[in-house]
């Protein structure tokens, strides 16, 4: 997919911010939602996405909804290093299927990185769902 075309409605976060796709939540308000990745490229790894924009990318999503989604960004981070400890964060956000984005809804990626681990943009393995439960649980105490 390029960078232009049609916003699809159908895609899994729009399904997920709409209840109809389940996810490990870590964070909502009217604006913003984050969850747990299910194919994590790391322990945490954390996505970000604005609730109420239609864009697919960068180029389309209006200034007030990136701010709302990156001030989140920054706050989840913390939580993830100060829970996780990990020895780096990444934090990226794709643009266009030749750039690595494979849901056409904007989001950004929160990944914990740790000493020893291969860097990579693409995780193969599905998570545990017991293992992100447990993850989504420990995570959560932070964000009371």
């Amino acid at each position: 997919m390029s960078l232009h075309g049609n916003y699809d409605p159908q895609n899994v976060f729009a399904q997920i911010i709409r209840g109809e796709a389940p996810c490990y939540k870590l964070y909502e308000d009217d604006d913003v939602l984050a969850f747990l990745d299910i194919f994590p490229q790391s322990f945490g790894h954390t996505l970000v996405i604005p609730k109420r924009s239609a864009a697919r990318n960068i180029l389309e999503i209006e200034v007030d909804a990136l701010s709302k989604v990156m001030a989140v960004v920054q706050r989840l981070t913390q939580v993830l290093v100060d829970e996780l400890a990990p020895a780096g964060v990444q934090v990226a956000q794709f643009n266009g299927a030749p750039a690595g984005q494979t849901v056409f809804h904007i989001h950004m990626h929160i990944v914990p990185r740790f000493e020893g681990e291969a860097l990579g943009i693409h995780a193969s393995k599905k998570a545990d769902p017991k293992d992100l439960e447990a993850l989504q649980a420990r995570l959560l105490k932070h964000l009371q």
